[in-house]
């Protein structure tokens, strides 16, 4: 049986190319959610008027990969503390976020953010939200760091900490 997590942690190239490494993991796909527009465009999202988070939604086997695992990747891919940015990247596109698919990955998603948060003395700023409609990202975004043999477009924020 597969399942789906989504998460928004920033530019979505880097943050896809870390699921996709992982066993277990079935597929990703890079995209918008969280807003008030339906269908957005890359243009629309970056023009901070329509609400959405850049997001990676990962199609998982269960029985492969725990969802905690994919939260542990999730916390090192970014740094939680930064408000609706991630680095040099700036917006509420940028977000960080847990968007859930059911009560079992809220409850999951809830547990992990606070054994973060006991961990750094900055505050966490999580989001943890109901998965509204998902809305694929261009062809050109999927798998954009594959398509460009580079492995990373980051440098990884929470082993800097």
């Amino acid at each position: 049986m597969e399942k789906k997590a989504t998460f928004g942690a920033g530019c979505f190239w880097g943050v896809e190319a870390a699921f996709r490494r992982l066993d277990g993991v079935l597929g990703t796909e890079v995209g918008y959610t969280g807003g008030r527009t339906d269908n957005p465009t890359y243009r629309d999202v970056c023009s901070h008027t329509t609400g959405h988070a850049e997001v990676v939604q990962v199609t998982y086997d269960p029985e492969r990969i725990p969802y905690e695992q994919l939260l542990a990747v999730f916390w090192a891919e970014h740094d939680p503390t930064q408000l609706n940015r991630q680095g040099p990247d700036v917006g509420d596109q940028y977000r960080s976020v847990v968007f859930v698919h059911d009560a079992e990955q809220r409850a999951a998603a809830e547990a992990s953010r606070e054994r973060v948060q006991a961990k750094i003395s900055k505050p966490v700023v999580t989001q943890i939200e109901d998965a509204p409609a998902f809305w694929p990202a261009e062809d050109y975004h999927q798998q954009y760091l594959e398509k460009r043999g580079l492995a990373s477009c980051h440098v990884n924020l929470a082993a800097a900490r």
